[in-house]
């Protein structure tokens, strides 16, 4: 009954900040919210079933669709994150058809949104490349900086590398500014990015002040109360204040078990404080309940996290299990010697005892399974990580040789044209003496073949940047080749063992790109193999320079 009374006070006073009410009490109810989270998520099921049903009217045009998908996205944001992807996906793509640029664009913003709050920051970015922030309304590009702002800060906290920390900083930082530009003074946004820097400062008494204000502007059950609220946690951590640090968990962790948001942090947290202060059967249930949290949303990062503190827990409440094992085992001595009497009670507490051992092979079980899990997502995003460098580098290579081809081809397609016009001119004029001489000369040839040559060696050394570092180191040391000529990037030799890195082995295609007689490529090329460290393997470790 007084569990009920205190649950019906929390839930009536939006702020919280009482100090009547006890740590202890509230995570009573805490653990009362987790025994109603399943009519919780019941209400949540129900409501997206009844807006995903409205999809089902034939007579929903695209843009109807697009509103209630969004609605339905909404939904799902910080609930499931493969469905709110999937759902994502669709709008994005009814965007496409219905071809609306701000539709495409706040669709992507929303995927973007939806990776970065999940702890995927690269994956956010690369769909924020494709965006000109030149072309955003004001609502969506406060979305973009915002996008950008939580990536690199989350990007900073999780680099172990101090230069990528520096410079994810300032980017950090160059967003916040761009962001903090575009919002109202006084704004909840603004007085969140006001409170982080005084948090980052250390100016705790600052940052609560300016959290109170923002806590006074949240509703107990809303994404917004759990987060004002988590980060009210982490100012009394700043303090050293243990009490308050736990009060403000516990009314974060209860307002997201009421707004079903499986995204979170706040029990975790919970967790490790409760096990700190010997409390290990609270925070077992805690981070397990967390730990389905992460499953059921899908959060990798969540699920890194808990992975490092699950073990420890698990190990410690195997501990007190194992203690109250022996302590069991210790009373059946004991009242063993009261004699028959009492056997019914021993055989009780034997099976008992089968039951604690079956449950401690269960937890073994689990937590191996955990730990294999555990690395094979650590090996699958090692993976995913140098496919997506490979990725960006070959899309990269793409875009400039696309880029460098039609380029080419429309300079030739314009001479081609001017030189068609200006033997048509002199047809036309009778020049024919003049149109003779223009064809004997070999002066546009010669001016072709450097701007091929100038192409040629610029594409190459692009994708080969140190090519003649690593060709040289497979010379002698005083037949190393200098390029003299300071027009040009690399020499004939150099050309021709370019096209054998490229895979052009045949002196006669050779021949036929550089314009030189086959005789004089293979002169080349015997002479520069004479000058190899490695004469009989120097051309194979041409074709392995990178």
């Amino acid at each position: 009954m007084k569990s009920s009374i205190l649950l019906a006070f929390i839930f009536s006073f939006n702020c919280m900040q009482s100090a009547t009410v006890k740590t202890d009490s509230l995570i009573s109810v805490l653990e009362q919210e987790i025994l109603l989270s399943k009519k919780y998520v019941a209400s949540k099921e129900n409501k997206i079933k009844n807006l995903i049903s409205l999809l089902e009217d034939e007579k929903v045009n695209l843009n109807n669709q697009y509103f209630i998908i969004s609605k339905i996205i909404d939904e799902y944001q910080y609930y499931s994150f493969d469905k709110a992807l999937n759902f994502t996906e669709k709008n994005l793509n009814i965007a496409l058809k219905l071809n609306d640029d701000f539709k495409i664009l706040e669709s992507k913003l929303k995927l973007g949104r939806l990776l970065v709050d999940s702890g995927r920051y690269k994956e956010s970015l690369d769909i924020l490349k494709g965006i000109e922030s030149k072309k955003l309304k004001d609502t969506l590009l406060r979305e973009y900086y915002f996008i950008h702002k939580e990536a690199y800060s989350g990007l900073s906290f999780y680099t172990m590398v101090k230069n990528r920390k520096t410079d994810y900083n300032i980017l950090y930082s160059k967003y916040e500014d761009s962001l903090s530009k575009r919002l109202k003074k006084s704004s909840f946004e603004i007085l969140s990015l006001l409170e982080k820097k005084y948090r980052d400062n250390r100016d705790v008494d600052k940052a609560l002040e300016i959290n109170s204000k923002r806590l006074k502007e949240c509703k107990m059950g809303t994404r917004e109360f759990s987060l004002v609220t988590f980060e009210r946690s982490l100012l009394f951590q700043l303090k050293a204040d243990t009490n308050n640090q736990k009060k403000y968990l516990c009314l974060s962790a209860i307002s997201d078990i009421r707004s079903n948001v499986k995204d979170n942090a706040s029990l975790t947290e919970l967790a490790m404080i409760l096990y700190s202060e010997n409390d290990v059967e609270r925070a077992h249930k805690f981070i397990t309940f967390s730990m389905d949290d992460a499953k059921f949303y899908n959060s990798h990062l969540r699920f890194v996290n808990i992975s490092n503190i699950l073990p420890t827990i698990t190990i410690a409440y195997e501990n007190k299990i194992n203690n109250q094992k022996t302590t069991l085992k210790n009373f059946i001595i004991l009242i063993s010697a009261l004699g028959f009497i009492l056997l019914i009670v021993v055989v009780y507490v034997f099976k008992q005892n089968k039951k604690l051992s079956q449950a401690k092979n269960n937890l073994k079980e689990v937590n191996d399974k955990l730990n294999n899990l555990n690395k094979e997502l650590n090996f699958s995003n090692e993976d995913l990580s140098k496919i997506t460098q490979l990725l960006a580098e070959s899309n990269d290579i793409k875009e400039h040789y696309i880029a460098t081809f039609l380029n080419l081809y429309s300079e030739y397609i314009d001479k081609l044209d001017i030189y068609r016009k200006l033997v048509t001119k002199y047809i036309i004029t009778n020049k024919t003496n003049e149109l003779l001489d223009l064809t004997k000369s070999k002066q546009v040839i010669d001016n072709e073949l450097k701007i091929f040559y100038k192409n040629f060696d610029e594409s190459f050394l692009h994708i080969y940047p140190n090519f003649i570092q690593q060709f040289n180191e497979l010379l002698k040391e005083d037949e190393k080749i200098t390029v003299k000529n300071s027009e040009e990037l690399l020499n004939t030799e150099l050309r021709i063992y370019a096209l054998i890195r490229l895979g052009i082995t045949n002196s006669t295609k050779i021949s036929k790109i550089l314009r030189y007689s086959v005789n004089t490529i293979y002169n080349y090329r015997v002479k520069i193999k004479n000058s190899a460290i490695n004469r009989s393997e120097f051309e194979n470790l041409v074709k392995k320079i990178e």
